[in-house]
């Protein structure tokens, strides 16, 4: 039987009287691009921070299985959660939150640089995951001179030059128009699924939850159902 790469459960969350997380269950398999889908307040949010270990669940354990490794994130200190971040995931949000004085190659070799790597080393590592994102010649560019569909790539180099395995993406197309949010979500799933790493999104747009392999949707902090996306209608 396939072990999940990550496995979550009995996931709870309040924030004061708001639940956030009733009780979740779900596993992630290797490879797999999962849309989380719900309403505003559903807990989509939350659920994706904590299976990040961006957030510690008050109750409930998350296990990331790698390298032959099992590890419970939700019992790591900040300090290991920080590294298993760095080390280990890759994040795209809809706002990028992109430096915008500096470059396009120099925002992605940042997440190098974070790591102790030498800046031109970085940079030589940054660049071939611009050149692969349709980003070549525009290296030298700050962010303001982008677009919005080429800034969100930007962001999405960004989150896979360390050698991440899993990306979390939370409304990676939210700010874009439709045509722009097909071709950056098409080049997200090329960059991760389509190389062999793992994808799991929240999302409010079907259309886009449609092309992932599967669609786990939430209500009121629970998740109530789960349909296939492009995995059964390809």
């Amino acid at each position: 039987m396939t072990v999940p790469l990550l496995h979550a459960r009995a996931l709870t969350k309040t924030y004061g009287q708001t639940v956030a997380l009733a009780g979740v269950d779900l596993d992630v398999f290797a490879g797999q691009a999962v849309a989380i889908m719900g309403a505003s307040g559903s807990g989509k949010t939350t659920l994706l921070h904590v299976l990040a270990g961006i957030v510690l669940p008050d109750s409930g354990a998350v296990h990331l299985a790698a390298n032959g490794v099992t590890t419970d994130v939700t019992t790591l200190d900040d300090a290991d959660r920080t590294r298993l971040r760095g080390e280990s995931f890759g994040f795209v949000f809809q706002q990028r939150m992109l430096v915008p004085e500096l470059t396009a190659i120099e925002n992605v070799a940042l997440a190098l640089m974070i790591t102790g790597m030498p800046r031109p080393e970085a940079e030589r590592k940054a660049a071939p995951w611009l050149q692969y994102l349709g980003l070549a010649g525009m290296e030298d560019r700050r962010i303001g001179q982008l677009s919005g569909g080429q800034a969100q790539r930007v962001a999405i180099a960004r989150a896979q030059v360390t050698g991440a395995g899993i990306v979390f993406a939370d409304e990676p197309t939210g700010a874009l128009d439709s045509r722009t949010s097909d071709e950056v979500m098409a080049a997200l799933l090329a960059s991760t699924t389509g190389r062999g790493s793992t994808l799991v999104l929240v999302t409010h747009s079907d259309q886009i939850a449609r092309q992932c392999d599967r669609i786990v949707d939430m209500r009121d902090g629970r998740v109530v159902g789960e349909r296939a996306g492009r995995a059964v209608s390809a």
